[in-house]
């Protein structure tokens, strides 16, 4: 008897897994065409220090939320190990304006603004452009959104 219960419920967990989720949640950190990189592999920090969009290297790696950080000098390494979330994009790094909008989407590392000390990236120059004309109101609703848009 013992047996055959631990036989049903084994069977019952195996088709449980079976059944597929309705929706998924979305990762804290947008990592999903570039395997586990966040911010597409790109340097976080460079944004801030040499104002522009700075590939990352392997070389200078840090694992922060799930994901791999990199970084193009030990330099920067260091300065995002110090304070990540003065570097790392808001939003998780999903583009800014489609948080806004109560959803997610992929981000362009070349499509990016620093706004009250903060990055946001978005998800091309089309999206940019519409970010832009009003960046500190889709800043308040994508703030009012985040994290609940993952879900």
């Amino acid at each position: 008897m013992h047996s055959r219960v631990i036989s049903s419920l084994i069977s019952l967990f195996l088709l449980l897994a079976l059944i597929p989720t309705s929706h998924a949640a979305e990762d804290e950190i947008y990592t999903s065409r570039f395997g586990n990189a966040a911010a597409s592999g790109y340097d976080v920090v460079a944004y801030f220090t040499a104002g522009k969009p700075v590939e990352g290297s392997k070389k200078y790696t840090f694992e922060y939320k799930g994901a791999d950080w990199r970084f193009s000098s030990e330099e920067n390494l260091e300065k995002f190990k110090a304070d990540p979330e003065a570097y790392a994009p808001q939003y998780g790094g999903y583009c800014a304006w489609a948080v806004a909008n109560g959803k997610t989407a992929s981000s362009d590392p070349d499509q990016w603004t620093i706004h009250d000390g903060k990055l946001y990236l978005n998800y091309n120059s089309k999206i940019q452009k519409k970010w832009l004309k009003d960046k500190e109101g889709f800043i308040e609703k994508g703030d009012a959104n985040w994290p609940s848009v993952l879900n």
